[in-house]
C-alpha cells in the first residue's frame, strides 16, 4: 500500500516551542500559554460566552503541566482563575456584581468522581439532563469562591486522588480524564428600580487521559480496560469536533452529533 510510505499532513493554529529555555526569543513557558489561549477565554466569559480548552496527547506529553502546572510555573488553571478573582474584583460595583463557583470531576472507564468531594468519597455519580441548562452531573460539589487561595488547597488534593497508574510510557500515568469548571455569574443590577439581571458563563478546562496504544502501553487486564475506555471517549470526541466543525461550516446543519456516546461529550455538549 503506497499510501502508507506518504507524508502525513496536520494543520494547526499555533505551535508552542518550549525546547530550551535558554532562547528566550522562541521559548514558550507557561505565561506564554496564558497569554495567547487563557486571555482570550477569560474575555468570552466576561462576555457571557461558555468556553473549553482540552489537553491532548499521549502520556508524558506534558497536559497535566500545561493545565495545573507547579508551585514555580502554575499552569492553565491558577493562571486563569487568580486573573479572573483579579477583574471581578476590580470590575465590582453598586450595579454589578460577580459569583465564581467552582466544580473539579474525573471521568474513568466511563464513570464520574467528584475530585472536591469533602467526605473523600470515592462514590461515581450520575449524568443527568436537565431541559433547559442541560447535562449535570447529580451531587457534584459547587464551591462559591472569592480568591484563588480558597480553591488552591481543594485542587492539590483533587489532583492527588486522581486515578493514576504505571505504564511502560509513564510511571505515573493519569487513567482519568480530569474535568475542571468555573461558573461565572454577573448580576447587572438598576439601583432605582431594584430590578436585576443575570448572565452566566462556564469555563471547561479538560487534562484528558493519555491516548496512546495499548501495545505501547504493555497494557494488560485493569490496564487494557482504562485505555480501551479513554481510546472510545477521545475517539467519541473527536467525531463531536468534526461533526461540529461540519454544522459550523454549514456543510450539513442537520447532522447528527453523537454527544451521548461517552460521558465526557455528554457532560461537555
Amino acid at each position: 500500500d503506497c499510501t502508507r510510505n506518504q507524508p502525513k499532513v496536520f494543520a494547526y493554529d499555533h505551535c508552542f516551542w518550549s525546547m530550551d529555555e535558554s532562547v528566550k526569543e522562541k521559548f514558550a513557558g507557561q505565561d506564554v500559554v496564558f497569554q495567547c489561549l487563557g486571555e482570550n477565554i477569560l474575555q468570552n466569559a466576561f462576555e457571557g460566552y461558555n468556553a473549553c480548552i482540552f489537553a491532548y496527547g499521549q502520556t508524558g506529553s506534558g497536559k497535566s503541566y500545561t493545565m495545573m502546572g507547579t508551585a514555580d510555573q502554575p499552569g492553565l488553571i491558577p493562571r486563569l482563575c487568580s486573573t479572573l478573582f483579579d477583574r471581578t474584583q476590580k470590575a465590582e460595583n453598586e450595579e454589578l456584581s460577580f459569583k465564581v463557583e467552582v466544580s473539579f470531576m474525573e471521568i474513568y472507564n466511563e464513570k464520574v468522581r467528584d475530585l472536591l468531594d469533602p467526605k473523600g468519597s470515592r462514590q461515581s455519580l450520575k449524568v443527568r439532563e436537565h431541559k433547559v441548562l442541560g447535562p449535570y452531573v447529580d451531587g457534584l460539589s459547587k464551591l462559591a469562591v472569592t480568591s484563588y487561595k480558597d480553591i488552591e488547597s481543594l485542587m492539590s488534593e483533587g489532583n492527588k486522588s486522581r486515578t493514576v497508574a504505571a505504564t511502560n510510557m509513564n510511571e505515573e500515568s493519569s487513567r482519568s480524564h480530569a474535568v475542571f469548571n468555573i461558573i461565572l455569574t454577573h448580576t447587572l443590577t438598576d439601583v432605582q428600580s431594584g430590578t436585576s439581571g443575570e448572565k452566566v458563563s462556564k469555563l471547561s478546562l479538560v487534562d484528558l487521559a493519555g491516548s496512546e496504544r495499548a501495545t505501547k502501553t504493555g497494557a494488560a487486564g485493569e490496564r487494557l480496560k482504562e485505555g480501551s475506555n479513554i481510546n472510545k471517549s477521545l475517539t467519541t470526541l473527536g467525531l463531536v469536533i468534526s461533526a461540529l466543525a461540519d454544522q459550523g461550516a454549514s456543510r450539513n446543519k442537520n447532522k447528527f452529533v453523537p454527544y451521548r456516546d461517552s460521558v465526557l461529550t455528554w457532560l461537555l455538549k
